[in-house]
Protein backbone atom coordinates (compact mmCIF):
# COMPACT_ATOMS: atom_id res chain seq x y z
CA UNK A 1 0.00 0.00 0.00
CA UNK A 2 1.22 3.75 -1.01
CA UNK A 3 0.40 5.25 2.76
CA UNK A 4 0.66 8.76 3.79
CA UNK A 5 0.82 9.84 7.42
CA UNK A 6 0.06 12.86 8.91
CA UNK A 7 0.15 14.07 12.11
CA UNK A 8 0.47 17.02 14.52
CA UNK A 9 4.04 18.06 15.81
CA UNK A 10 5.18 16.85 18.23
CA UNK A 11 4.18 13.60 17.35
CA UNK A 12 7.13 12.07 16.73
CA UNK A 13 6.23 10.22 13.76
CA UNK A 14 9.63 9.40 12.47
CA UNK A 15 10.65 6.81 15.76
CA UNK A 16 7.40 5.73 14.94
CA UNK A 17 7.31 5.05 11.38
CA UNK A 18 10.87 3.81 11.27
CA UNK A 19 10.00 1.29 14.00
CA UNK A 20 7.10 0.06 11.32
CA UNK A 21 9.17 -0.15 8.67
CA UNK A 22 12.35 -2.21 10.71
CA UNK A 23 9.15 -4.58 11.56
CA UNK A 24 8.42 -4.74 8.04
CA UNK A 25 11.96 -5.90 7.07
CA UNK A 26 12.27 -8.35 9.52
CA UNK A 27 9.07 -9.87 8.45
CA UNK A 28 10.59 -10.46 4.75
CA UNK A 29 8.27 -7.54 3.64
CA UNK A 30 9.52 -4.00 2.54
CA UNK A 31 7.99 -0.80 3.15
CA UNK A 32 9.95 2.64 1.59
CA UNK A 33 9.92 5.85 3.84
CA UNK A 34 10.18 8.96 2.82
CA UNK A 35 10.03 12.15 5.92
CA UNK A 36 9.43 15.14 4.34
CA UNK A 37 10.88 17.06 7.22
CA UNK A 38 14.18 15.84 7.39
CA UNK A 39 14.18 16.36 3.48
CA UNK A 40 13.26 19.86 3.82
CA UNK A 41 15.57 20.19 6.31
CA UNK A 42 18.61 19.35 4.16
CA UNK A 43 17.76 21.49 1.72
CA UNK A 44 17.42 23.89 3.56
CA UNK A 45 21.10 23.85 5.69
CA UNK A 46 20.98 27.11 6.86
CA UNK A 47 18.06 26.52 8.86
CA UNK A 48 18.61 25.37 12.50
CA UNK A 49 16.86 21.99 14.10
CA UNK A 50 13.16 22.39 15.57
CA UNK A 51 12.78 26.17 13.33
CA UNK A 52 12.11 25.78 10.08
CA UNK A 53 8.36 26.34 10.75
CA UNK A 54 9.68 29.94 11.55
CA UNK A 55 10.65 30.48 7.81
CA UNK A 56 8.41 32.97 5.75
CA UNK A 57 5.36 30.85 4.27
CA UNK A 58 6.53 31.14 0.26
CA UNK A 59 10.09 29.52 1.20
CA UNK A 60 8.42 26.79 3.42
CA UNK A 61 5.94 26.04 0.76
CA UNK A 62 8.99 25.90 -2.02
CA UNK A 63 11.00 23.75 0.11
CA UNK A 64 8.11 21.58 0.42
CA UNK A 65 7.09 21.33 -2.94
CA UNK A 66 10.64 20.76 -4.06
CA UNK A 67 10.72 17.70 -1.37
CA UNK A 68 7.24 16.34 -2.65
CA UNK A 69 8.57 16.56 -6.27
CA UNK A 70 11.31 14.54 -5.32
CA UNK A 71 9.36 11.98 -3.85
CA UNK A 72 6.86 11.46 -6.28
CA UNK A 73 9.67 10.56 -8.50
CA UNK A 74 11.14 8.30 -6.28
CA UNK A 75 7.76 6.23 -5.31
CA UNK A 76 7.46 5.37 -9.01
CA UNK A 77 7.06 1.69 -8.58
CA UNK A 78 7.82 1.20 -5.15
CA UNK A 79 5.04 -1.41 -3.44
CA UNK A 80 4.83 -0.49 -0.25
CA UNK A 81 5.81 3.16 1.35
CA UNK A 82 4.85 5.73 3.53
CA UNK A 83 5.11 9.61 3.43
CA UNK A 84 5.57 10.69 6.85
CA UNK A 85 4.56 14.39 6.55
CA UNK A 86 1.60 16.77 7.53
CA UNK A 87 -1.60 17.92 6.86
CA UNK A 88 -1.99 21.61 8.61
CA UNK A 89 0.81 23.46 11.39
CA UNK A 90 -0.69 25.70 14.30
CA UNK A 91 2.37 27.86 14.53
CA UNK A 92 3.02 31.62 14.37
CA UNK A 93 2.00 32.06 11.21
CA UNK A 94 -1.39 31.04 12.59
CA UNK A 95 -3.38 27.91 10.74
CA UNK A 96 -1.76 27.04 7.24
CA UNK A 97 -1.93 23.66 5.29
CA UNK A 98 0.76 21.80 4.64
CA UNK A 99 0.16 20.24 1.36
CA UNK A 100 -0.55 21.02 -2.55
CA UNK A 101 -3.53 18.78 -3.79
CA UNK A 102 -1.92 18.97 -7.32
CA UNK A 103 1.54 16.72 -6.34
CA UNK A 104 -0.83 14.49 -3.90
CA UNK A 105 -2.51 13.37 -6.93
CA UNK A 106 0.53 12.98 -8.67
CA UNK A 107 1.60 10.82 -5.44
CA UNK A 108 -1.67 8.63 -5.87
CA UNK A 109 -1.64 7.27 -2.36
CA UNK A 110 -3.70 4.20 -1.54
CA UNK A 111 -4.59 4.86 2.10
CA UNK A 112 -4.36 8.01 4.34
CA UNK A 113 -3.58 7.90 7.99
CA UNK A 114 -3.46 10.15 10.93
CA UNK A 115 -1.67 9.60 13.60
CA UNK A 116 -2.71 10.85 17.36
CA UNK A 117 -0.94 10.40 20.71
CA UNK A 118 -2.14 11.26 24.34
CA UNK A 119 -2.44 15.13 24.45
CA UNK A 120 -0.04 15.27 27.75
CA UNK A 121 3.05 12.92 26.09
CA UNK A 122 2.20 15.56 22.79
CA UNK A 123 2.51 18.65 24.84
CA UNK A 124 5.63 17.34 26.91
CA UNK A 125 7.45 15.75 23.48
CA UNK A 126 6.54 19.36 21.52
CA UNK A 127 8.07 21.72 24.22
CA UNK A 128 11.07 19.59 24.36
CA UNK A 129 11.86 19.87 20.29
CA UNK A 130 10.91 23.21 20.07
CA UNK A 131 10.78 26.88 21.07
CA UNK A 132 7.27 27.65 21.22
CA UNK A 133 4.38 28.33 23.69
CA UNK A 134 1.15 26.12 23.14
CA UNK A 135 -1.35 24.85 25.35
CA UNK A 136 -3.32 21.56 25.68
CA UNK A 137 -5.92 23.56 24.28
CA UNK A 138 -3.43 24.71 21.40
CA UNK A 139 -3.18 21.04 20.66
CA UNK A 140 -6.60 19.47 21.19
CA UNK A 141 -7.58 22.24 18.27
CA UNK A 142 -4.80 20.92 15.99
CA UNK A 143 -5.40 17.67 16.71
CA UNK A 144 -9.16 18.05 15.57
CA UNK A 145 -7.97 20.12 12.21
CA UNK A 146 -5.37 17.84 11.27
CA UNK A 147 -8.31 15.07 11.31
CA UNK A 148 -10.54 17.16 9.46
CA UNK A 149 -7.82 18.05 6.60
CA UNK A 150 -6.49 14.29 6.35
CA UNK A 151 -9.92 13.07 5.94
CA UNK A 152 -11.02 15.87 3.19
CA UNK A 153 -7.47 14.82 1.58
CA UNK A 154 -8.89 11.51 1.51
CA UNK A 155 -12.39 12.27 -0.11
CA UNK A 156 -9.97 15.07 -2.81
CA UNK A 157 -8.06 12.31 -4.03
CA UNK A 158 -10.80 9.58 -3.83
CA UNK A 159 -10.15 6.99 -1.57
CA UNK A 160 -12.51 8.13 1.42
CA UNK A 161 -12.81 4.27 2.33
CA UNK A 162 -9.21 4.79 2.94
CA UNK A 163 -8.74 7.17 5.55
CA UNK A 164 -8.14 6.23 8.94
CA UNK A 165 -7.23 7.55 12.66
CA UNK A 166 -4.55 5.55 14.27
CA UNK A 167 -3.32 5.83 17.63
CA UNK A 168 0.29 5.38 18.94
CA UNK A 169 -0.70 4.34 21.87
CA UNK A 170 0.63 0.69 22.90
CA UNK A 171 4.13 1.10 21.24
CA UNK A 172 4.78 -2.78 20.35
CA UNK A 173 0.99 -3.25 19.18
CA UNK A 174 0.12 -0.10 17.33
CA UNK A 175 3.70 -0.32 15.29
CA UNK A 176 2.24 -3.67 14.57
CA UNK A 177 -1.06 -2.12 13.56
CA UNK A 178 0.62 0.22 11.29
CA UNK A 179 2.71 -2.50 9.98
CA UNK A 180 -0.18 -4.60 9.24
CA UNK A 181 -2.24 -1.72 7.32
CA UNK A 182 0.20 -0.51 5.24
CA UNK A 183 1.16 -4.69 3.95
CA UNK A 184 -1.55 -6.67 4.95
CA UNK A 185 -4.59 -4.59 4.60
CA UNK A 186 -7.06 -7.00 3.35
CA UNK A 187 -6.93 -8.12 7.15
CA UNK A 188 -9.78 -7.74 9.10
CA UNK A 189 -10.23 -4.64 10.97
CA UNK A 190 -11.87 -4.75 14.40
CA UNK A 191 -13.10 -2.07 17.09
CA UNK A 192 -12.47 -3.59 20.21
CA UNK A 193 -15.32 -2.45 22.85
CA UNK A 194 -15.02 -2.40 27.02
CA UNK A 195 -15.77 -0.30 29.68
CA UNK A 196 -13.10 2.24 31.30
CA UNK A 197 -14.09 5.09 33.87
CA UNK A 198 -16.30 3.22 35.82
CA UNK A 199 -13.59 -0.20 36.22
CA UNK A 200 -10.68 1.94 36.48
CA UNK A 201 -10.56 1.01 40.28
CA UNK A 202 -11.35 -2.53 39.74
CA UNK A 203 -7.80 -4.66 39.31
CA UNK A 204 -9.13 -8.05 38.54
CA UNK A 205 -11.81 -6.27 35.51
CA UNK A 206 -9.13 -4.57 34.07
CA UNK A 207 -6.86 -7.55 34.07
CA UNK A 208 -9.85 -9.03 32.05
CA UNK A 209 -10.13 -5.93 29.69
CA UNK A 210 -6.57 -6.45 29.15
CA UNK A 211 -6.20 -9.52 28.06
CA UNK A 212 -9.21 -9.07 25.97
CA UNK A 213 -7.86 -6.40 24.23
CA UNK A 214 -4.38 -8.41 23.40
CA UNK A 215 -6.04 -11.38 22.24
CA UNK A 216 -8.03 -9.19 20.13
CA UNK A 217 -4.90 -7.58 18.33
CA UNK A 218 -3.01 -10.93 17.94
CA UNK A 219 -5.88 -11.85 15.23
CA UNK A 220 -6.81 -8.59 13.86
CA UNK A 221 -5.86 -4.89 12.66
CA UNK A 222 -7.19 -3.50 16.31
CA UNK A 223 -8.32 0.37 16.42
CA UNK A 224 -8.22 0.57 19.77
CA UNK A 225 -10.42 3.27 21.75
CA UNK A 226 -7.78 2.77 25.12
CA UNK A 227 -4.79 3.35 23.32
CA UNK A 228 -5.86 7.49 23.31
CA UNK A 229 -6.91 7.77 26.94
CA UNK A 230 -7.17 11.81 27.97
CA UNK A 231 -10.18 10.99 30.80
CA UNK A 232 -8.07 9.53 33.06
CA UNK A 233 -5.89 12.90 32.71
CA UNK A 234 -8.97 14.50 33.44
CA UNK A 235 -10.36 12.46 36.39
CA UNK A 236 -6.55 13.22 38.32
CA UNK A 237 -6.82 16.87 37.31
CA UNK A 238 -10.42 16.82 38.90
CA UNK A 239 -8.88 15.01 41.76
CA UNK A 240 -5.70 16.92 42.06
CA UNK A 241 -7.77 20.54 41.79
CA UNK A 242 -10.00 19.31 44.98
CA UNK A 243 -6.66 18.86 46.84
CA UNK A 244 -5.16 22.57 46.13
CA UNK A 245 -2.58 20.78 43.53
CA UNK A 246 -1.24 22.89 40.92
CA UNK A 247 0.01 19.84 38.74
CA UNK A 248 -0.26 16.62 37.74
CA UNK A 249 2.63 14.24 37.72
CA UNK A 250 2.67 11.95 34.42
CA UNK A 251 4.81 9.11 34.25
CA UNK A 252 6.39 9.11 30.51
CA UNK A 253 7.48 5.59 30.34
CA UNK A 254 9.43 4.16 27.21
CA UNK A 255 9.15 7.10 25.57
CA UNK A 256 12.33 8.26 23.79
CA UNK A 257 14.03 11.17 25.33
CA UNK A 258 11.27 12.41 27.64
CA UNK A 259 12.79 10.98 31.30
CA UNK A 260 10.74 9.51 33.98
CA UNK A 261 8.24 11.37 34.65
CA UNK A 262 6.78 15.42 33.58
CA UNK A 263 4.28 16.97 35.32
CA UNK A 264 0.80 18.60 33.23
CA UNK A 265 -0.57 21.91 34.79
CA UNK A 266 -4.07 21.26 36.64
CA UNK A 267 -5.45 24.63 34.78
CA UNK A 268 -4.91 23.56 31.16
CA UNK A 269 -5.87 19.70 31.64
CA UNK A 270 -9.66 21.79 33.28
CA UNK A 271 -9.69 23.89 30.62
CA UNK A 272 -9.67 20.65 28.02
CA UNK A 273 -12.41 19.09 29.79
CA UNK A 274 -14.94 19.51 27.36
CA UNK A 275 -12.57 18.91 24.94
CA UNK A 276 -11.77 15.43 25.95
CA UNK A 277 -15.09 14.30 25.97
CA UNK A 278 -16.75 15.69 22.52
CA UNK A 279 -13.02 13.72 21.41
CA UNK A 280 -13.60 11.04 22.81
CA UNK A 281 -17.34 11.07 21.44
CA UNK A 282 -16.35 11.68 18.03
CA UNK A 283 -13.00 9.49 17.42
CA UNK A 284 -14.66 6.39 19.04
CA UNK A 285 -16.97 6.27 16.00
CA UNK A 286 -14.72 7.32 13.66
CA UNK A 287 -12.93 4.27 14.81
CA UNK A 288 -15.54 1.97 14.72
CA UNK A 289 -16.76 3.41 10.86
CA UNK A 290 -13.28 2.26 9.57
CA UNK A 291 -13.69 -0.89 11.36
CA UNK A 292 -15.51 -4.07 9.76
CA UNK A 293 -16.86 -5.61 13.29
CA UNK A 294 -17.06 -4.71 16.67
CA UNK A 295 -16.12 -7.08 19.71
CA UNK A 296 -17.34 -6.27 23.03
CA UNK A 297 -16.15 -7.47 26.23
CA UNK A 298 -19.22 -6.90 29.44
CA UNK A 299 -17.13 -8.31 32.29
CA UNK A 300 -19.23 -9.41 35.27
CA UNK A 301 -18.77 -7.04 38.12
CA UNK A 302 -17.92 -7.92 41.76
CA UNK A 303 -21.91 -7.18 42.64
CA UNK A 304 -22.53 -9.67 39.90
CA UNK A 305 -24.19 -6.92 37.38
CA UNK A 306 -22.99 -7.04 34.01
CA UNK A 307 -19.93 -4.02 33.47
CA UNK A 308 -22.21 -2.35 31.10
CA UNK A 309 -20.91 1.30 30.19
CA UNK A 310 -23.43 3.82 28.91
CA UNK A 311 -20.79 4.40 26.44
CA UNK A 312 -20.19 0.93 25.31
CA UNK A 313 -23.97 0.75 24.86
CA UNK A 314 -23.87 3.84 22.47
CA UNK A 315 -21.12 1.97 20.84
CA UNK A 316 -22.99 -1.11 20.21
CA UNK A 317 -25.82 0.60 18.82
CA UNK A 318 -23.80 3.08 16.18
CA UNK A 319 -22.20 -0.06 14.79
CA UNK A 320 -25.47 -2.05 14.17
CA UNK A 321 -26.85 0.75 12.41
CA UNK A 322 -23.67 1.33 10.37
CA UNK A 323 -24.09 -2.18 9.10
CA UNK A 324 -20.84 -3.41 10.94
CA UNK A 325 -21.01 -7.14 12.40
CA UNK A 326 -21.82 -6.70 16.07
CA UNK A 327 -19.86 -9.33 18.72
CA UNK A 328 -20.59 -9.40 22.49
CA UNK A 329 -18.70 -11.49 25.17
CA UNK A 330 -21.21 -11.08 27.70
CA UNK A 331 -19.60 -12.55 30.82
CA UNK A 332 -22.31 -11.92 33.53
CA UNK A 333 -24.47 -15.01 34.83
CA UNK A 334 -27.68 -13.12 34.36
CA UNK A 335 -28.92 -13.65 30.77
CA UNK A 336 -28.44 -10.55 28.17
CA UNK A 337 -31.19 -8.25 27.29
CA UNK A 338 -32.92 -8.07 23.88
CA UNK A 339 -31.46 -4.86 23.22
CA UNK A 340 -27.98 -7.10 22.88
CA UNK A 341 -29.25 -9.68 21.45
CA UNK A 342 -31.38 -8.37 18.74
CA UNK A 343 -28.62 -5.86 17.49
CA UNK A 344 -25.58 -8.52 17.44
CA UNK A 345 -24.80 -10.64 15.05
CA UNK A 346 -23.43 -13.36 17.49
CA UNK A 347 -22.57 -13.49 21.28
CA UNK A 348 -20.55 -15.75 23.36
CA UNK A 349 -19.37 -16.46 26.97
CA UNK A 350 -16.19 -16.06 27.00
CA UNK A 351 -13.23 -14.41 24.83
CA UNK A 352 -11.49 -18.40 23.52
CA UNK A 353 -15.31 -19.12 22.27
CA UNK A 354 -15.36 -16.09 20.38
CA UNK A 355 -11.59 -16.55 18.99
CA UNK A 356 -12.93 -20.09 18.21
CA UNK A 357 -15.98 -18.60 16.59
CA UNK A 358 -13.75 -16.15 13.99
CA UNK A 359 -11.23 -19.00 13.61
CA UNK A 360 -13.80 -21.34 11.99
CA UNK A 361 -15.21 -18.63 10.23
CA UNK A 362 -11.87 -17.68 8.51
CA UNK A 363 -11.68 -14.44 10.30
CA UNK A 364 -8.46 -14.53 12.06
CA UNK A 365 -5.19 -13.51 10.63
CA UNK A 366 -3.51 -16.58 8.82
CA UNK A 367 -0.28 -15.15 10.67
CA UNK A 368 -0.39 -13.95 14.30
CA UNK A 369 0.84 -10.95 15.92
CA UNK A 370 4.99 -10.61 17.05
CA UNK A 371 5.71 -12.26 13.98
CA UNK A 372 4.60 -15.95 14.75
Amino acid sequence: MRALVTGQVGMDKKEFLNATVDMAGQRGERIDIHHVGDRMYAEAPDVKAGRILDLPLARLNNLRRSVFKDIIAETQGQENFIVNTHATFRWRHGLFSAFDFDQLRELKPDMLICLVDNIEVLHHRLHLEHAIDATLKDLMVWREEEIMATELMAQALGCPHEFYVLSRGRYQITTETCFRMVCRPHMRKVYPSFPMTHVAQMPDVLTEINAFREELAKHFISFDPGDVDEKLLLDRALAAASEGRDFVAVAAGSISGMGDAFEVPVKQILDIAGDVDGQIYARDFKLIDQSDMIVSLVPELENGLPGLSSGVERELQHAFEHGKEVYVIWKPKKKPSPFITETSTQWFSTTDEALNYFEEQGMCAATNLFGH
